[in-house]
């Protein structure tokens, strides 16, 4: 029987990667060790980021204006780490369209002031607020927004721009590398690896280097951007087995074509499930059709009793992590790059069953 993961992070990832990994596993090019052994400074691992880097610039094309970093802590880091370098005392707006949003402004409030820019709390972030209701502050220090919110299923389907002098930043941990946009447009983006890129552990943070040049001398070290410019990622020791995988990863996104092939695919995946709940009088989506996440879709059955069995059926199915966040139930899939056309086809078939049985 074939498996279907459906998480939303740690998430799937590619079958070619993983089996490639397993092969290396214990003995990295023929090295006698596994590449979890070796020092990351050493000549085996050294290329090796400096593959992942290149990988990642030339996927998104990104300039030399910008540096690649690779930090621990996850995008949770990032909420306060992006404040204390960036904040100074001053305000940063935030938009808020979801738990991960507030998080962040959260955070910054150690910092400075968070003005919330606009939000959709209210109706339970069913929606992204438009950008013409925005309450965005003069000179704020930074714009600060979540692409693809992972609990809510709600995606910017346009990427806004920021007021001229103010840098956006933005939360892309759910849904970088699956759709083209200009880097060009943001001050600092910054993603956990465990639902696109790899495996948990590491942060991929872009930041346009004359940014880092804001923090103040009282930051630590080890939470200064400019520690991670000056010494390549690698001023102590870096989650060097995450960044491994997201170097054959991306391998994997060139072989693939590159990220407008990936959206490509992405758009077909999520147009054909969307398709079906909105053809569905079983199943539905709480979320707002202009507003729909093409990476996190999120539905229900008509009662909570049914989204119970419809997730245990499915897992004995092999359609597994089909649950939805435990602070709004229901049910979510999560059809990241790696998940394939396949599992979304198993989904369907799956869906129509359950339907005609329990309908």
């Amino acid at each position: 029987m074939s498996v279907y993961n459906f998480s939303a992070g740690p998430a799937c990832l590619p079958k070619p990667v993983l089996e490639r990994a397993q092969a290396e596993f214990c003995n990295f090019q023929n090295s006698g060790s596994g590449i979890i052994e070796l020092s990351h400074r050493g000549k085996f691992f050294s290329p090796v980021i400096e593959r992942a880097e290149a990988n990642i610039r030339e996927l998104m094309n990104i300039s030399d204006d910008y540096a690649v970093c690779f930090i621990q802590g996850g995008a949770s880091m990032q909420f306060a780490m992006t404040a204390m370098n960036l904040l100074n005392g001053g305000t940063a707006d935030f938009v808020d369209t979801g738990v991960w949003a507030a998080k962040a402004a959260k955070e910054a409030k150690l910092f400075g002031t968070a003005n919330i820019a606009a939000s959709s709390k209210e109706t339970k972030y069913d929606h992204i607020p438009a950008q013409s209701e925005w309450n965005l502050t003069p000179g704020a220090a930074y714009l600060h927004i979540t692409s693809n919110n992972t609990i809510a299923g709600t995606q910017y389907q346009q990427l806004p721009k920021a007021p001229a002098g103010v840098p956006l930043i933005a939360d892309m941990s759910s849904d970088i590398m699956s759709r083209v946009f200009d880097v060009n447009d943001f001050g600092l983006i910054y993603a956990g690896a465990q639902k696109n890129l790899g495996p948990s552990g590491v942060a991929v943070v872009i930041i346009r280097k004359d940014l880092a040049e804001r923090t103040a001398d009282t930051v630590p070290t080890m939470l200064r951007y400019s520690t991670y410019i000056e010494n390549g990622s690698m001023f102590n020791t870096p989650p060097t087995f995450g960044i491994y995988i997201l170097a054959l990863v991306t391998d994997y996104f060139k072989e693939m074509g590159g990220i407008a092939a990936i959206e490509k695919i992405n758009n077909a995946k999520a147009a054909k499930l969307y398709s079906f709940l909105d053809s569905s009088d079983f199943f539905a989506s709480p979320v707002a059709v202009e507003d729909r996440s093409r990476m996190n879709v999120v539905f229900r059955t008509p009662s909570d009793e049914l989204d119970a069995k419809f997730v245990k059926e499915a897992t004995a199915a092999g359609l597994t992590d089909l649950k939805g966040h435990r602070l709004v139930g229901g049910c979510r899939a999560s059809i990241y790059n790696a998940m394939p056309p396949e599992g979304v086809d198993a989904l369907i078939d799956f869906m129509k069953e359950f339907a005609r049985v329990n309908g």
